[in-house]
């Protein structure tokens, strides 16, 4: 989607061609109120403004062949979690501030999308659990074709060892190819899984004409990846929890960076840095319902508008290649994973017996393939599900933090309600009778 389509912003700040910062310091100035406090405070709120632009410049600086890789999915978590460090420290800084109205609105509307953001969370992690059984089929398929040492495939001197490679025969292809086409099924999409179970049956030769066999053993095959963790409902929607995680999401006015003495733009900058984050976690990892058709309306004057906008327009157009637009996930691992298995796939459904010197290189070679996308996989996974474990309890404090603020906000207005009742009464008492 064109970068464009993000600048609709509300009226004032298209208007205005400085950023809301400087409209801010130069009305503090005209108040005659500067001092060192105010200054130190415009300087944290200006550093955080100019480590966001920095950090996703340099998440949008990444190659094609990087982008939405493991290492960059976790570098992308890393971000998040070091906004949402500074910015729980500017709320720390100024709780004075933050249980005054507008910023008490403003913060619980934050607080609302850090707990959507939860549930996200948990179908990611559930989604890199699907991602682990898929895993196991692409380790069955080299049992079954690798060699003997599949797991250790050097020998302690460094050479390769193929004095233990086996005789490929018609068992193993047999195994490999169950293994392949269950795998291909659990990549696929549920309206897509029908036409995938028939290719199945005729893979193997089986005319299967008991229908709610056929229809049993798919919704086995389906339904065996999500029994496995999922901790969110089946209704549960991945779109509309990011379409939540948007609403109102608007640029502060003028007006409220003044009575918030600033502190609306990091809350504004940090709900945006949420949104894309979870959007592009949504992206990446398979989880229920997928949609990518978040719109994102950031004004160009912020200074980590541009790398967002840049890598949120390369994602969709990924999204929308030939050979993605299906896909169960973007995620760079997914894939090659699932290119590299269609490919011995194919290249197994062509094999004769005995098999031949050259089609026996052919299968090996594809099999090592398939063999660096799996230990791709074993490398990345576990601190991927970690990151996003870290980010669920980085995310549960500030919330704390936050609840507990108001807590005492509403303590403190309870206590003013109960003086004023008081008060009220006295005058009651004291006022003569007509």
């Amino acid at each position: 989607m064109p970068a464009t389509d993000y600048q609709g912003s509300s009226a004032p700040l298209t208007n205005i061609g400085r950023s809301l910062l400087s409209l801010r310091r130069d009305q503090v100035h005209a108040m005659e109120t500067q001092n060192d406090g105010s200054a130190s405070h415009e300087l944290e709120l200006e550093s955080f403004q100019r480590q966001v632009a920095d950090r996703f410049h340099d998440l949008s600086s990444v190659p094609s062949d990087e982008l939405l890789s493991l290492p960059w999915v976790r570098k992308l978590l890393d971000v998040f979690l070091c906004c949402q460090e500074e910015f729980r420290v500017i709320l720390f800084n100024n709780k004075a501030q933050v249980m005054k109205p507008p910023m008490d609105r403003l913060i619980a509307d934050y607080y609302e999308r850090t707990v959507k953001a939860l549930d996200v969370c948990n179908a990611i992690r559930d989604g890199i659990e699907q991602i682990r059984q898929w895993q196991k089929l692409l380790e069955i398929v080299l049992c079954a074709l690798g060699d003997s040492n599949v797991n250790s495939n050097t020998s302690s001197n460094g050479n390769n060892n193929n004095c233990y490679q086996r005789i490929l025969g018609e068992g193993q292809f047999r195994r490999a190819k169950k293994a392949l086409i269950d795998l291909a099924i659990g990549m696929l999409d549920e309206k897509d899984s029908g036409q995938a179970l028939a290719h199945r049956n005729r893979s193997f030769g089986r005319n299967n004409n008991s229908g709610s066999h056929s229809k049993d053993h798919h919704h086995r095959s389906l339904g065996h990846f999500r029994s496995l963790s999922w901790s969110v409902s089946r209704s549960w929607s991945a779109a509309r929890q990011l379409q939540a995680i948007g609403n109102n999401l608007a640029a502060p006015r003028g007006n409220e960076v003044v009575a918030t003495n600033g502190l609306a733009i990091p809350v504004y900058t940090m709900g945006c840095v949420l949104l894309f984050v979870m959007w592009a976690l949504v992206a990446a990892i398979p989880c229920q319902d997928r949609g990518l058709q978040v719109h994102f309306y950031v004004p160009r004057q912020f200074s980590w508008a541009a790398p967002i906008l840049s890598l949120h327009e390369r994602i969709m157009e990924e999204s929308k290649k030939r050979d993605r637009k299906n896909a169960c996930g973007l995620l760079r691992e997914i894939y090659q994973m699932e290119k590299c298995s269609r490919l011995l796939g194919e290249l197994a459904d062509s094999v004769q017996f005995p098999l031949s010197e050259e089609k026996e290189g052919e299968v090996r070679q594809r099999v090592k393939e398939l063999g660096q996308v799996c230990d791709a996989m074993k490398e990345g996974l576990e601190p991927l599900e970690r990151q996003v474990r870290e980010v669920f309890h980085r995310i549960v404090p500030c919330n704390c933090v936050m609840i507990c603020l108001w807590g005492n906000l509403s303590i403190m207005k309870k206590r003013r309600d109960d003086e004023d009742g008081e008060e009220m009464k006295k005058d009651l008492r004291h006022t003569p009778q007509k």
